[in-house]
């Protein structure tokens, strides 16, 4: 059976949320990780709180360990952010926050920004809520393509977002912007809650980024801790000759004590399929 890279095995940092964040480029080290996506939020890189001095700063911790970023994913579902909000102050400051982000990214080096849909009220149509979606995304396709930055757009759960869950919603929304810097991605979890396959989506899209992690089959877990079907993904990157990144995104509070132990356990399983 053909393998993927292990560079293509990349670490984030959301699971050591309670350690410093030189604790955790410490372990990307550790573990020989070449690649990092970094999740801004407290107290690790909140875009809200740091300088432009701050990040650069960061990015030097980063490049002291000889690690690249290649995703700046800001938090998006947990803190006040909605692209998709009827309330004109909220969607007005979560394009500023993306603008910033778009900034930070810069900075880190970092070729993207994770970014979703938002949601609508659920006693209001899905049409009106993504039209909103889609006039933020508009704007920030472009503020994107002058900064040389690509957005990827990552479908969530349906107790996340009502507006992109699936692969054709996820196909509808980029249609609709039409912009070359916003690519479709693809997280193991939303994908498996709504029946979905890999494959699919690496026969559909130009895939920019993959959230690559067990479930069963919600959870972000630790490959090995669910039952998604591991060999059958491995087959699908193979085949479609995916080369971007498939970060380890664990998000269960499961691993907060000790973060390293579901990197040790993931690139146990992950073992047998790497080069």
């Amino acid at each position: 059976m053909k393998k993927i890279s292990r560079k293509q095995i990349t670490g984030m940092n959301f699971h050591y949320l309670h350690y410093p964040f030189q604790y955790f480029l410490d372990a990307m080290v550790k573990f020989e990780f070449q690649q990092i996506e970094v999740w801004g939020a407290a107290p690790h890189l909140y875009i809200e709180d740091l300088s432009l001095q701050d990040i650069r700063l960061i990015r030097g911790e980063i490049h002291q360990r000889d690690l690249s970023v290649v995703c700046f994913t800001p938090e998006q579902c947990m803190y006040p952010i909605n692209l998709a909000a009827r309330e004109r102050e909220i969607r007005e400051r979560s394009i500023r926050y993306f603008q910033k982000s778009i900034e930070a990214a810069v900075e880190l080096e970092s070729p993207m920004v994770l970014v979703t849909a938002g949601w609508g009220y659920r006693n209001e149509s899905r049409e009106e809520a993504l039209k909103r979606s889609k006039a933020s995304l508009d704007f920030l396709s472009t503020y994107a393509e002058k900064e040389g930055i690509v957005l990827a757009l990552e479908p969530l759960q349906k107790v996340e977002s009502n507006i992109v869950n699936t692969l054709p919603d996820l196909t509808e929304l980029l249609n609709d912007v039409s912009s070359p810097n916003l690519k479709g991605m693809v997280d193991t979890i939303p994908m498996s809650v709504e029946g979905e396959n890999l494959a699919t989506y690496c026969e559909q899209l130009e895939l920019a980024h993959i959230h690559f992690i067990d479930g069963k089959p919600t959870g972000h877990l630790a490959w090995g801790d669910g039952n998604l079907p591991l060999e059958s993904y491995i087959q699908a990157l193979v085949q479609h000759d995916y080369e971007g990144a498939l970060t380890l995104e664990f998000t269960s509070t499961q691993y907060l004590l000790n973060p390293n132990e579901a990197i040790e356990k993931s690139l146990k399983t992950l073992a047998p399929y790497l080069n």
